[in-house]
């Protein structure tokens, strides 16, 4: 089991990080800081004739660590009741790949299995995170991923995410889970 880490925060060590060290603990893997990247929006070019461009940033290099990856994790703060922007762009520039000739983009992302951690503070984040979860439901089923579960926690502050018990709970046991497929497949 290979698995990646996409983080959206806009910084390290935030408490949308915490909760993917705790799910994480003890299992190699791989982070990808989308914020420490350059990658461009998208610019739509799916009905020009010869389709989209190269685009000279830091994606396509991305995009294949991504590619070889089963397991990845979904990281964001919860901003402005959706996943952050440099996460939005990573989803969008997928519309670049589904029409590239060197991917069978559909076969691949049938591979793929996700969990998806989001943490926000106002309003009730296990509230106002739903649709966002339901965004990332449909991103999946879209292109065939399995979407195996999500966290939800509550946090502003740097390490207010220690208070989410239930949050640190789930984390706890996504790890425990995680680290028993990981034996049964070795």
């Amino acid at each position: 089991m290979s698995t990646l880490v996409l983080l959206g925060s806009s910084r390290r060590n935030g408490n949308t990080e915490h909760l993917v060290n705790v799910a994480l603990q003890g299992i190699e893997h791989e982070k990808i800081y989308l914020l420490e990247n350059n990658i461009f929006p998208i610019v739509d070019q799916r009905h020009v004739t010869g389709g989209f461009s190269p685009v000279h940033d830091d994606y396509e290099r991305r995009f294949l660590d991504f590619l070889k990856h089963e397991t990845l994790f979904f990281a964001t703060p919860l901003y402005w009741f959706g996943m952050s922007g440099q996460m939005k762009i990573f989803f969008d520039r997928w519309s670049q790949y589904l029409r590239d000739d060197r991917f069978d983009f559909t076969k691949e992302m049938m591979k793929k299995r996700a969990y998806v951690i989001v943490v926000g503070e106002n309003p009730d984040p296990k509230i106002a995170s739903l649709p966002l979860i339901q965004q990332f439901n449909y991103i999946f089923d879209y292109v065939g991923i399995e979407f195996v579960d999500y966290i939800i926690g509550k946090g502003n502050y740097p390490n207010d995410i220690l208070e989410d018990s239930i949050a640190l709970k789930k984390a706890k046991s996504w790890n425990q889970g995680l680290k028993a497929g990981v034996s049964k497949e070795t």
